[in-house]
């Protein structure tokens, strides 16, 4: 028997197109999951679908605005029609780089409209088809920023620890109806965002920079997007049936270990 199968299940993925969420769709579909993903950027989530499809795995992307609630309940209402909904993975976010005094309104705005709103709007979507079936899991991705304090990170941070709040919540709530609510906090990771924010941020240092912001974890590296996937497809499989409310640092020791 293959240990933490999703065979035949169906997974709710938002932002499958890159970096973790990119990994997520493709070991869950290679563990025989049906993949579904909101992406407000098309042509890389249809990427993600062509690569999955050229395995032989099965996988549909659908333009999407996560912080429309509208535009997120027609989706789920057309998924449903031919496919249960099993596992919801809550993995979109953006970031933003100041203090309260760098954050302007209209960047709060924009970070609680995809972090916390596109999180709630998926979530309201999924949980009655959840419940209609007898249950199912819900991951959400949170950071270190939920638990420990970030230089310059001010909206960023407020956005991931109310993820992390929010996990609580839902599993609270829906324990009776065999719905798990758990989360995932990354330290570093290497993306493709993260070398187009150093390429920005700091050209002609770009070596020097990835190399000291590696340092940042205890462990001397940043984290891999694989290595959230396996996380993500535990936590999501049958073997994690008793966990539920828990947040889960995947940091290289930064939150533990005493992190710079």
């Amino acid at each position: 028997m293959t240990k933490f199968s999703v065979k035949n299940k169906s997974l709710i993925l938002t932002g499958g197109g890159s970096g973790i969420g990119k990994a997520i769709a493709l070991t869950f579909a290679r563990q025989g999951a049906r993949v579904y993903i909101l992406d407000c950027d098309t042509v890389a989530a249809n990427k993600t679908v062509q690569q999955i499809e050229s395995e032989g795995f099965i996988a549909k992307a659908f333009s999407c605005d996560i912080s429309k609630q509208k535009e997120v309940f027609s989706i789920i209402d057309t998924i449903v029609q031919s496919s249960n909904i099993d596992i919801l993975i809550n993995n979109a976010g953006i970031a933003h780089v100041g203090n309260i005094e760098a954050v302007e309104e209209p960047d709060l705005d924009r970070l609680y409209e995809v972090n916390i709103k596109g999180v709630y709007n998926c979530t309201k979507a999924c949980i009655p088809h959840m419940k209609a079936k007898g249950g199912g899991s819900i991951l959400n991705l949170a950071s270190i920023a939920s638990s420990v304090g970030i230089f310059d990170r001010f909206a960023y941070s407020m956005t991931k620890g109310a993820v992390l709040t929010m996990t609580l919540s839902v599993a609270k709530d829906y324990l009776a109806h065999n719905i798990r609510c758990n989360c995932i906090s990354p330290a570093r990771v290497h993306t493709p965002f993260v070398d187009g924010f150093i390429s920005k941020n700091y050209p002609g240092q770009e070596e020097e920079m990835f190399e000291k912001l590696s340092q940042t974890q205890p462990i001397g590296r940043m984290g891999k997007p694989q290595e959230i996937a396996d996380l993500a497809l535990f936590l999501s499989s049958d073997e994690a049936g008793f966990i539920t409310g828990s947040d889960y640092a995947i940091d290289g020791g930064f939150i533990k270990l005493n992190g710079k």
